[in-house]
């Protein structure tokens, strides 16, 4: 499989429009994510240093270093989301003519769906931790790139949202009803969290006149 993240963004688009199946909307979530994240990190590299935003330079400096983890893991999801979905394609290809090969291609398609789950999850998860700091670089920020921030904000959103469809729609492929059920739970709470950034968010930026 083609590194994905390796790719210029005219190939990596051109490969999400392709009549390939993979990469997909996972794929493309786990991006969003990690373009928020980054433009979250160039705001506060754009306070940083300035005197008259002294006070935030402290808290600031410790968010972007987060921002550059969660990009970074963002990023590796990127290419893992791709790599979940062909393990299950190639689980239903496997020979299933014995019981024996019957049992064994059942359980590669259990453990290949429960990744296609997880990858997803981790995608919502990072995304989210980003989002839950986007009201503070809005709020502190440097003025000027506060429509920087809010952009951010909506990336890491829709990353979120479209992370947490891929988890849902796996679930019921997922046979262990305790390990979906933790899943969904995971997921509620995940957009619930973001839900409360994203309120803090745009009630920022309204005040900022970002959003109407």
């Amino acid at each position: 499989m083609t590194d994905l993240v390796s790719l210029a963004v005219r190939d990596f688009s051109a490969a999400l429009a392709s009549d390939a199946p993979a990469p997909g909307g996972g794929s493309a979530a786990a991006a969003a994510g990690a373009m928020g994240a980054a433009l979250l990190g160039m705001v506060c590299r754009l306070t940083l240093g300035k005197e008259k935003y002294r006070e935030s330079w402290e808290e600031l400096e410790r968010v972007a270093s987060a921002m550059d983890a969660n990009r970074d893991t963002l990023l590796g999801l990127v290419d893992e989301d791709t790599r979940a979905y062909d393990a299950i394609v190639a689980a239903r290809k496997l020979p299933k003519e014995t019981a024996e090969e019957k049992a064994a291609r059942k359980k590669a398609i259990d453990e290949a769906t429960i990744l296609a789950t997880t990858v997803p999850m981790q995608t919502a998860f990072f995304s989210m931790e980003a989002l839950a700091k986007a009201p503070v670089v809005l709020e502190k920020g440097n003025p000027n790139c506060a429509s920087d921030a809010y952009v951010a904000a909506l990336l890491l959103s829709s990353a979120l949202e479209g992370a947490l469809a891929n988890v849902r729609i796996n679930l019921p492929g997922i046979s262990d009803a305790s390990l979906a059920e933790g899943f969904r739970n995971d997921a509620e709470l995940a957009a619930k969290k973001a839900a409360e950034a994203m309120e803090k968010v745009r009630a920022l930026a309204k005040a900022k006149e970002l959003a109407g």
